[in-house]
């Protein structure tokens, strides 16, 4: 990692994020709403029991227990012995994030297809609850921290390999920023990205 400007102390560089494939086996195992928030509350949040994800989502213990159980034989979570005292059996997220193949969209199996097109949905409505929640609760927060936020859209006319290009630049920019020094007032940032193109366009432009 390089690092640049004078007198910064050498820091340890930050491992790659480890990220997995969605392959039609693995989807199956994640499209499912309590699942998803599951795990991104691992990830976000560190290990946890299921009786404290039950807490935090509003759900019985039951229920956790079962989806973690789920998602282990899925590969998504796996024990965090670590963590543990006594009987209690504590979980973490085995990855960092996943990444999903489109192709998955047009799989010739019914069920893979319906089960990507819940996936996807089911991450928007995750995005859009998080941006719900931000707004509900941004008058809390200093106004340093309001003006660090963004609520912006573009409209751009690209093609479709450009469109892909601008996707990559970006996330190349957000990535950029994953091995900052520890810092005073350094907190975990949400940072969504949609990229699409406008319903109606492409008829516009053929007619």
């Amino acid at each position: 990692m390089q690092l640049y400007g004078e007198s910064v102390p050498e820091t340890p560089e930050v491992p790659e994020p480890q990220v997995r494939t969605l392959d039609a086996r693995s989807l199956r195992g994640i499209a499912h709403p309590l699942r998803m928030r599951m795990l991104a509350a691992l990830r976000h949040d560190g290990p946890a029991t299921a009786s404290r994800l039950a807490e935090r989502l509003g759900e019985s213990s039951g229920s956790t227990s079962y989806h973690l159980r789920q998602l282990a034989a899925y590969g998504f979570v796996e024990d965090a012995p670590e963590h543990g005292k006594g009987r209690e059996r504590w979980w973490k997220a085995s990855h960092d994030g996943m990444r999903f193949d489109e192709s998955l969209l047009y799989d010739d199996d019914p069920a893979t297809r319906g089960a990507a097109d819940f996936f996807l949905h089911e991450v928007a409505t995750i995005h859009a609850q998080e941006v719900s929640t931000w707004l509900g609760n941004a008058h809390t927060w200093s106004a340093a921290w309001r003006r660090g936020s963004d609520l912006s859209d573009f409209t751009l006319h690209l093609t479709a390999e450009e469109s892909l290009d601008l996707i990559h630049k970006m996330h190349d920019l957000v990535n950029g920023f994953r091995d900052l020094p520890p810092a005073e007032g350094r907190l975990p940032v949400r940072v969504h990205t949609h990229a699409f193109p406008r319903q109606g366009a492409r008829a516009r432009r053929t007619s």
